[in-house]
């Protein structure tokens, strides 16, 4: 599909090219994640040995094509990290042909399932939606030349790559479709073909291929101390932290930097130069979520382990800094970013705890986010092309103009962090499995998640308070939304309030299943009276826009009191001396103790120690 989208010229024929793939992979990925729930994990083998030998040229074109961009931009830095990956590749083949062990290339589980409806769900959305948007983007964009045909295979091989991380069960071959998602985010971020979208690509490439070259030295470490049988994913977890601790959490180093966590956030807040649904992309179904999905692997290797509780601390560090920023913040896309770096964070937290408990609230919470934070993305993505502006200040009053995306808005926001949506559960899951983690860090994690989810009601409230501000009474402007973009906001809208209602099926029979296959033993994680009060809660918050709908249609507008003599305008007053003032509403950003550079550069310098810290134990550990 990739490859044909590539190729068709016509709107309307990739318009129609779009809408099936992202139908066929939607539906694919529903049966994935419907025979997860009744089977165990299932192994595939291929029986062509040739296609090892094709991933590895695979893996050769790969760089080669990064070398050859780098070279030709100048970024030599980024050449020679992809020329160093490329030896280590080069000699973990040669030691793979001298030690091969045949096990499953492939393999599915209740995870791989339920990371295959994100990807292929959400991430179909957002393909229908783009066409849409892209149109728009093309038309206010005149100077960008329209490669759209590039942009929708790039997407969609985007997709593909991901479901072969998911479902991968040899290493080597998981390699090679992490690198396609990183190639493809550097592709998608300088889209629009600026200095600063061409400067934040090749950011993203530098920082992922960083975290990416320690994969390569996992994979020496394990044909070097424990045979090629342990080059399978199940295989290297099933061993125990005695042979797995150490390629673990090398591979983790690569997931925090595809995860963007302190010291590699900078590059996913640049990616927001690219057009929204590439961010939406990035944030909700692919990328970031594939660095965490590998560190949620890892999670059983790292329990009880100083290379977990370190991984926690960068991931708590994470949350507690990202959400701080987010606060100083007024433009949308960047207050999403900080918020999807802040979470991710989180569930980086609850892997490397890695308690069944740390682990439940941590895929909850990458099913939670990947919706909501879908959501958000493509509404401030429509109101963008609406309004001209994703200032949030900007946004003020916006339910007076467009009232139905600002509801769809609000409901992505109610599902980051009012209850009882899905992501308050999962954090007061990760509070109640940090209490019992390893002391004194889990209750260093409690401190952390209680100050940052605080924080995070802050900058989350601030701009809902823009959104329901009324002003002056204005015209409503939705005419102009194309029908598609509304209608994948309104099925993202309900899949936001969907799940809070199916959280309890996904636990009984996808999450539970799973942790019982890892851990053997898994005591209640949700009692059925919580699950009854928190139905309760959902109602009684589903009720109440219905209630504000007949409420104003009632309402009785009335001048504002303005402590002086209003003169035309119902905002302007004539205050003391004679002189005309005009009232603003305004939130407060709290620069100088939130500031973005001087909060970034504190939490980079921590993020650099811990994994300093972190390297070296795993160098001294590993003799390596």
């Amino acid at each position: 599909m990739a490859g044909l989208l590539v190729f068709i010229p016509g709107e309307n024929f990739r318009r129609a090219a779009v809408i099936s793939g992202a139908v066929l992979v939607g539906i694919a990925s529903l049966v994935a994640l419907a025979q997860s729930v009744t089977s165990q994990a299932v192994f595939y083998s291929v029986p062509v040995d040739a296609i090892g030998i094709l991933i590895f040229i695979g893996d050769i074109l790969i760089s080669g094509y990064i070398i050859f961009v780098s070279l030709k931009a100048r970024q030599y830095l980024v050449t020679g990290i992809t020329v160093i990956q490329l030896i280590l590749l080069c000699a973990v083949e040669y030691l793979a042909l001298a030690d091969h062990a045949h096990i499953p290339e492939l393999f599915s589980d209740q995870l791989s399932g339920i990371m295959a409806a994100i990807i292929g769900v959400i991430g179909g959305l957002i393909c229908v939606y783009a066409l849409g948007y892209m149109r728009e983007y093309h038309t206010e964009h005149p100077e960008r030349p329209d490669t759209r045909p590039q942009f929708f295979g790039i997407m969609f091989l985007f997709l593909s790559a991901m479901f072969g991380v998911v479902f991968s069960n040899n290493l080597l071959w998981l390699f090679f479709f992490w690198e396609i998602t990183t190639l493809c985010s550097f592709l998608l971020i300088r889209y629009p073909e600026t200095d600063e979208a061409i400067k934040n690509a090749f950011r993203a490439l530098l920082f992922n291929l960083v975290g990416g070259a320690c994969i390569p030295v996992a994979f020496l470490f394990i044909f070097l101390t424990g045979g090629s049988e342990l080059i399978g994913l199940h295989e290297l977890v099933s061993a125990g932290p005695g042979l797995a601790l150490i390629p673990a959490g090398l591979i983790a180093v690569a997931g925090l930097a595809k995860s963007a966590q302190f010291p590699f956030s900078s590059w996913l807040v640049g990616a927001m130069v690219a057009p929204t649904p590439v961010s939406a992309l990035l944030h909700s179904s692919t990328m970031v979520k594939a660095g965490v999905y590998i560190i949620a692997r890892f999670a059983p290797v790292f329990e009880g382990q100083i290379v977990g509780i370190l991984i926690a601390l960068i991931g708590g560090i994470t949350f507690l800094a990202a959400s701080a920023i987010a606060i100083s913040q007024s433009n949308a896309k960047k207050v999403l970013a900080y918020s999807t770096i802040a979470n991710l964070g989180l569930i980086v937290a609850c892997c490397g705890v890695g308690t069944t408990e740390a682990l439940w609230a941590a895929i909850l919470l990458i099913v939670f986010h990947a919706i909501a934070k879908s959501l958000l993305f493509l509404s401030v993505g429509t109101v963008e092309h609406q309004i001209h502006s994703r200032d949030i200040e900007d946004m003020t009053g916006l339910v007076t103009r467009m009232p139905r995306i600002t509801m769809m808005i609000l409901i992505g926001i109610a599902g980051m962090f009012l209850a009882p949506f899905g992501m308050l559960i999962s954090k007061w899951a990760s509070l109640h499995a940090f209490v019992e983690s390893v002391p004194p860090y889990g209750i260093l994690l409690v401190i952390i998640i209680a100050y940052g989810s605080g924080i995070t009601a802050f900058f989350w409230a601030k701009w809902m308070g823009k959104l329901i501000a009324v002003g002056e009474p204005e015209q409503k402007d939705e005419t102009h939304i194309p029908k598609s973009e509304k209608n994948i906001l309104y099925i993202l809208s309900a899949l936001t309030i969907g799940v809070c209602f199916g959280f309890p099926i996904i636990s009984w029979h996808l999450i539970e299943p799973w942790l019982l296959t890892m851990y053997k033993s898994v005591t209640e994680l949700i009692s059925l009276s919580n699950i009854e009060i928190m139905f309760m809660m959902l109602f009684l918050v589903l009720i109440m826009p219905f209630s504000l709908a007949r409420f104003t249609q009632s309402a009785r507008r009335v001048p504002r009191y303005l402590c002086g003599i209003p003169e035309s305008q119902t905002t302007v007053f004539m205050g003391s001396c004679g002189i005309n003032r005009e009232i603003t509403l305004s939130n407060y950003y709290l620069d100088r103790i939130f500031g973005e550079e001087r909060l970034s550069r504190i939490s980079v310098g921590i993020g650099i120690f811990l994994i300093v810290l972190l390297l070296n134990i795993l160098i001294i550990g590993g003799g390596l």
